[in-house]
């Protein structure tokens, strides 16, 4: 089980990021190469700068909140979730004392905010076993459904586990010794092994990197370019 958990936590992790920025690369490289395209014409000028409007659609999603209000609910909250959460990881590699607006331990939420993305997730992952997105569906969409579930679920767990059980012998400290020792190329995880719930940081890790390994070749990256499509759009 050691020599798993060190695999997960140290190589994979390293080859995962290496998958994702290739993948990527790649996967920009093929959108460069399309044919280029006219954006469409507006009848009507806009006062406003385009940018505004475009990020605007992309923040929030005003055509999806008028074809289904549900799904625009289920998306504002995964989508402010993860935000927290990226925020909140930020803190495994360095303090930022503007974080500390909210007081907490690790992660802001103690637990809800993966709670609040779990029932997200579910929703989409269930919406698709019905038409008409049944018909639209993809078996990668729904594994990478899957996988997000895992690594949020498992995430999550962490925390719980701090709360719940007293699993405290891991914390910020750990963490934070961890990801610098992956980021100055000497990666060391004892710090984190030791803990009662490790297993439950090995899960998220392994989770977390399968997701990136498959990211680049998923639907995935339109998150990544939805602003400047809508620029494009919006002509």
């Amino acid at each position: 089980m050691h020599a798993f958990s060190w695999f997960v936590l140290v190589p994979m992790v390293y080859a995962a990021v290496l998958v994702f920025l290739v993948g990527m690369a790649w996967r920009i490289g093929r959108i460069l190469k399309r044919p280029a395209f006219a954006p469409p014409l507006t009848l009507f000028p806009v006062k406003r700068p385009a940018w505004l409007y475009a990020l605007s659609d992309t923040l929030f999603m005003p055509r999806v909140l008028r074809h289904n209000r549900t799904l625009w609910i289920a998306l504002m909250a995964f989508h402010l979730g993860l935000a927290v959460l990226i925020i909140g990881h930020l803190e495994l590699i360095r303090e930022f004392k503007i974080l500390q607006i909210i007081p907490h331990a690790i992660f802001p939420g103690k637990g809800l905010v993966g709670l609040v993305m779990l029932l997200s997730l579910a929703y989409f992952l269930v919406r698709r076993a019905f038409s008409p997105t049944k018909e639209l569906s993809t078996p990668e969409d729904s594994l990478v459904l899957v996988l997000l579930m895992a690594v949020v679920l498992f995430g999550s767990q962490m925390d719980w586990a701090r709360t719940w059980y007293g699993y405290e012998s891991m914390g910020l400290p750990e963490y934070r010794g961890y990801m610098w020792s992956l980021l100055t190329l000497k990666p060391d995880p004892s710090m984190v092994l030791s803990a009662g719930h490790a297993f439950m940081l090995v899960a998220h890790v392994l989770f977390a990197n399968l997701l990136l390994m498959v990211f680049p070749f998923t639907h995935l990256p339109h998150a990544m370019f939805s602003f400047a499509l809508n620029r494009v759009r919006r002509g």
